[in-house]
């Protein structure tokens, strides 16, 4: 090689290495659960994300799928510790609570009021996949459980339901940040004949922020 290609050669050499130690770092991987906006930063393991329903909107345990025969909630929240917020597409893992308060009940026969309703063995493991898939999962000791004690002409009963399958399943939608629940069956484990044989909860929870209150899109 020439005197004159080597120079040259080691120019372009030095100008490609100076290029690639200034360069600026490549932007970290989008985790499937962002705040503020989508591929925003990663919500922090150890965060809790939390919704309630929409004013006026009500938390349904109806007596069959899209019944309006049942129980009905007027308060109700979802919230859910991160455990593990993976870079998407995957699966973030969240420990998951419900409650429910401010019930009525209409439809069933002899019953004619709600003492309490009680949500068993919180939180449950919860995911959250890169296509707005939630899933909520039981276990064989600590299931998916609604515990209910309803006032009846004969006074009152308890009523234990578990989900059918031990798993629940919702939709989540960055369009208004929201988790929806529709027709989660669950069956009846314990409890006279007052309590009916099936529930199908139905609950819309918007919209699911950190605990600092920003937005949570799904990535």
């Amino acid at each position: 090689m020439h005197v004159k290609n080597r120079i040259a050669a080691a120019v372009v050499t030095g100008a490609a290495a100076s290029l690639l130690l200034t360069a600026p770092a490549l932007a970290d991987d989008t985790a499937v659960l962002t705040t503020g906006t989508l591929a925003g930063p990663a919500v922090a393991a150890g965060d809790t994300i939390s919704a309630s329903i929409v004013s006026g909107a009500k938390a349904v345990f109806a007596t069959a799928a899209g019944g309006s025969n049942g129980m009905k909630c007027a308060a109700s929240s979802f919230s859910a510790a991160v455990n593990d917020n993976p870079v998407a597409p995957g699966a973030a893992a969240l420990g998951s609570t419900l409650a429910v308060s401010s019930c009525t009940i209409s439809g069933v026969p002899g019953v004619t009021g709600v003492n309490s309703v009680t949500i068993n063995n919180q939180p449950y493991a919860t995911t959250v996949a890169s296509d707005g898939t939630v899933t909520v999962t039981g276990t064989d000791a600590a299931p998916i459980s609604a515990t209910l004690n309803l006032k009846t002409l004969l006074g009152s009963v308890t009523c234990v339901f578990v989900a059918n399958g031990n798993a629940i399943s919702a939709v989540a939608d960055n369009t208004d940040n929201s988790i929806t629940f529709t027709d989660q069956q669950f069956n009846k484990t314990t409890g006279p004949s007052a309590c009916v044989a099936n529930g199908f909860f139905t609950a819309k929870y918007t919209p699911v922020v950190t605990s600092a209150g920003a937005p949570v899109f799904v990535n």
